[in-house]
């Protein structure tokens, strides 16, 4: 199939930055980056948006991402298609949607929560709208592909909900399965991303099986994962603390910062070589519980397993991959792709359907079929 001609734009909104990449098609089909940058959003400029929805930082994201553009000699550029990072959506199955006015009335909405990710959509939209282009989103967090026994919680009204690094997770998996000559839909994968919070998920028939979302599973970076049960009951209703900070307690203020009070794991390491034993603990209990949470998926492949994959930002620590290599390389051969090359992920979606390669998605029609 002959490469796409043009270029298109990506951009991936995060907490205090926005990637943003120009990207184009090769003669092999892959995506070339063209332009990538980081725009950082210092402090004081997102202090007037503390306690307001994330959507009313468009306008502003928006002036910054075109002052980069400018600043990289792509202001004028005709784009054909622009996409953005997929937001808090329902549960859907791995795939590019297109950006429509369902999609972004679900993330202007935030029924399922805030998070800078629901501005991905909302900012392709409107620069896709200028130009006249489409917009699309791919494999958003909210990617659901279990099967119903995987649902269950225990509890009927608190079900298990998939929320995790879908995006980074499939790019991986589909390039291994690339490198390996192999078809991803025949692959049993388990992959393990490494970042802020640690998603561990299992791969059968090119769907994404089963997955520990943010809430649960082992502790990360700043989450505190899956906790016992009746003491955070009782914390909750003991009076002392409120909602909005047990939830941060949960998600941003838990995990290895509540332990060590950072979030630098470089630094976790730098203690450990001079002999914090805390620091080592704390070190250990995470990737001892990332490595409980793999053998799990092992148990929901039936112990059939081609490899086990590491991705996101910790992985490029030599020390997490040997660790995890000996406690789950028995399992299956353990392989690291260090980093999370999102924006890349993003655009491939989004040539695969400018291509014909895929056939687009759309909310209304996932909703349907619910």
């Amino acid at each position: 199939m002959p490469p796409v001609n043009g270029r298109i734009l990506v951009i991936n909104p995060g907490a205090t930055s926005t990637k943003i990449g120009v990207y184009s098609e090769g003669a092999e089909g892959e995506a070339i980056a063209d332009f990538v940058e980081t725009v950082r959003h210092p402090d004081e400029e997102l202090a007037p948006f503390e306690g307001r929805s994330v959507q009313e930082q468009r306008d502003y994201r928006t002036a910054q991402i075109k002052a980069a553009l400018a600043k990289g000699g792509f202001a004028n550029v005709k784009f054909i298609a622009v996409v953005g990072r997929g937001g808090l959506l329902p549960p859907m199955p791995s795939g590019t949607f297109l950006v429509d006015d369902a999609l972004l009335e679900e993330l202007r909405q935030a029924r399922r929560g805030e998070h800078c990710s629901n501005l991905g959509g909302v900012l392709a939209s409107a620069f896709a709208k200028e130009q006249g282009v489409n917009a699309y989103i791919v494999d958003p967090v909210s990617v659901d592909e279990r099967e119903d026994i995987a649902r269950l919680s225990g509890m009927p009204l608190v079900p298990r909900n998939s929320f995790c690094h879908a995006l980074n997770t499939k790019a991986i998996a589909n390039r291994f399965a690339r490198e390996q000559h192999r078809s991803y839909n025949k692959l049993r994968l388990i992959v393990i991303h490494l970042g802020s919070g640690n998603s561990v998920s299992a791969h059968r028939d090119g769907r994404m099986v089963d997955n520990n979302s943010g809430e649960e599973g082992p502790l990360g970076v700043d989450r505190s994962g899956s906790v016992p049960m009746q003491p955070l009951i009782k914390l909750c209703f003991g009076g002392k603390y409120s909602e909005k900070q047990v939830m941060r307690m949960a998600q941003g203020e838990g995990g290895v910062l509540a332990y060590l009070g950072t979030r630098d794991m470089i630094e976790v390491e730098r203690r450990i070589a001079a002999g914090d034993k805390h620091a080592e603990t704390v070190y250990e209990s995470m990737l001892y519980q990332v490595a409980k949470e793999a053998g799990g998926m092992a148990v929901v492949l039936k112990g059939n397993v081609d490899a086990i994959l590491l991705t996101g930002g910790m992985a490029y620590s030599k020390l997490i991959v040997s660790r995890l290599t000996d406690y789950l390389g028995w399992i299956a051969p353990v392989k690291a792709y260090p980093g999370e090359d999102e924006l890349l992920a993003l655009a491939e979606g989004a040539f695969r359907a400018l291509s014909g390669e895929e056939q687009p998605k759309t909310l209304r029609s996932r909703l349907a079929a619910l």
